[in-house]
Order: C-alpha cells, then structure tokens, then sequence
C-alpha cells in the first residue's frame, strides 16, 4: 500500500509548480524573480502570481464589469481564507471558458496550489500580501465600470489607477525587503513614496505600450485630453524616483537591487523607443528584443553594485525622454 506523500514532498511539487507557471505566464518576471536572494524569492513570485489571478479577470474581454466585480470578490475571500478556494476556482474557470491563453486558465485551476504557498510564509509577509492583493482587487473592481474608450477623466485618476495596479506592488516589495534587509529598512525610512512611484513608472509603461491592443478592444486607461507627450513626461518623472529607490537598496543586497534595475532598464528602454515614434499602431513596433534585453540582464551583473554605472545607464538611454521633458516642462 502507498503511503501518503510526505508533507515536505507536496511542498516542493507546489514550488515547482509556481517556478513552472511563472515562466509560461510572464517572460519579464521568470527573468527578474530568480535574482532574489532565496529567501524572498518563493514569496515575490508567489506574490505575482496572486496579482496575476487577479490581472487575468481584469483584462479578460469575455466577462462584464459587474462579472469582473464578483469574481474578483471571491478571490479577495478565498485569498483572505472567508470562503474555501474551490468557491471562487469553479465559477472562474467557468466565466473563462472561452478565455485564450491556456496558462492562465492553468494558474487559476492551481489557485490551491499558490495558496498553499503563501500560507507557508512568515505571518508578517502574509499580512503584507493580503493588504496588496486586497487593495488591488478592491481598486480593480472600482476601475472595472470605468473601461471607456475615452479613458480616464484626468491624471489624478489615472495615477490612482496605476497605484492600484501597480504601485501597491512596490509598497509591498518595500515590505517584504524591509522584513529581509535591516539595511534597506534604515535606508528606505522617510522615503516610502518612491516605492509607489517605482511602481507606477512600471505600470504607465505598461499603459503605454499595450494602448494600441486596449484601443483595439474598446478600452483606453490613459488620461482623457492628455497628450502622449505629456504622458511619456510623468513616467519620466516617475523614473527618476525609481532610480533613487533602488540606490536606497544597500549595495551589498546584490540580488534586490539586479531584481529592481532590471525592471527599471527595461522600461526605460521601452519608453525611449516609445518616445523616439510619434505614433505605433502594434506593441510589437516598441517591443524589446530578445538580443536587448539578455544583453541588458548581462549588464545588471556588473551595474547594479555600482551606482554611476547605473545612473550613467539612465542618463544615456533616455535622451528622447529627456527632450520630452524640456518641450513639455
């Protein structure tokens, strides 16, 4: 007679679960995720995944506001532990039926699985994530009836919606590294602010780069009346902050600060090409290539323990968001 697997055994069938799926539903973050040092690695790419779920129901064209609304409800529950995991994964998949990318459908059916890992992790990085994901899902759910082709009504909505979606994100890294890195804790203290906009300057990348496929669907989540010009400004600014959030990052914490710059790099250079065309009708037209950014991965190795490499690499990759800045002041 077979003996039940060991607990220990199941544990590391779910890890290997989440590194596979982590690969197949973002290229970007199976990259930047196994930089981490070990400890925080399971717990950010944990994290992702979570946020993922939650990105999935967002963008799925199939389901309707108040659609959305519902099942991004269930699984704030089900993450929160108020109802059993199995009451948001049915009607999930279900609404998703005709959902394309299977990966995403897999992740979802393995919602058990992502659970299970988080409840594995220390109580105070628990807290922090269930704040993230809650505010996200939350914050989502108000955005969901304000999909317009118009976009949004002015900037202050819009970055409301990219802090939602994106700058939580970096309040919870700013949580999860703090809790690992007496060193980041001392150095980020007074300057919580610039792990928001780290985020944001991700997300608006995002924003801008995906615009012609959101426009293809009848959604814009830019600002109404605001000029992409404009709009390539506030990331740029957004940027900035980014660059002096990971120079808080202690230089001997390798592992985060490689994590951080190569997120940062890759959206400085996209927002250079996006910047550098008046115009692009496919996201392929501003998309990095593979040769770019392994050639950039490489360079990380060497940047991120020295500071004036890495603002040597900013200032030199963002010429046409730098004259961006001095037309729209």
């Amino acid at each position: 007679m077979n003996s039940a697997p060991h607990p220990k055994e199941n544990f590391n069938s779910d890890l290997i679960y989440q590194k596979a799926i982590l690969g197949s539903v973002s290229r970007t973050f199976a990259l930047t995720i196994p930089l981490l040092p070990p400890a925080i690695e399971v717990v950010i790419g944990n994290t992702y995944l979570l946020c993922r779920i939650v990105d999935t129901i967002e963008d799925a064209a199939e389901l309707s506001p108040t659609e959305k609304q519902s099942l991004s409800k269930l699984f704030l529950e089900a993450v929160l532990g108020m109802i059993p995991v199995e009451a948001f994964v049915s009607p999930c998949l279900d609404a998703l039926k005709d959902h394309s990318n299977i990966d995403e459908l897999d992740l979802i059916a393995h919602t058990p699985t992502v659970l299970r890992i988080l409840h594995t992790f220390p109580d105070i990085d628990q807290t922090a994530i269930s704040r993230c994901v809650s505010i996200m899902s939350d914050g989502m759910s108000h955005f969901h009836s304000r999909q317009t082709q118009a976009g949004l009504k002015d900037i202050a909505e819009f970055e409301q919606y990219c802090y939602v979606v994106a700058g939580v994100v970096g309040e919870l890294l700013t949580s999860i590294f703090s809790n690992y890195s007496i060193g980041f804790a001392k150095q980020i203290k007074g300057h919580e602010q610039l792990a928001i906009a780290f985020g944001q300057a991700l997300q608006m990348t995002n924003i801008l780069k995906d615009s012609p496929e959101d426009r293809a669907r009848g959604v814009s989540w830019k600002p109404a009346s605001m000029s992409q010009g404009n709009l390539l400004n506030i990331a740029h600014e957004k940027l900035q902050d980014s660059m002096s959030y990971i120079l808080l990052i202690p230089s001997n914490e390798v592992g985060m600060r490689r994590f951080c710059f190569l997120a940062f790099g890759l959206a400085v250079m996209t927002l250079e090409k996006i910047a550098a065309k008046k115009e692009f009708s496919n996201k392929s037209e501003v998309k990095l290539s593979r040769n770019t950014v392994w050639l950039f991965y490489a360079f990380t190795k060497i940047a991120a323990s020295n500071p004036l490499l890495m603002k040597a690499f900013f200032y030199l990759t963002s010429k046409q968001l730098r004259k961006l800045s001095t037309k729209n002041p």
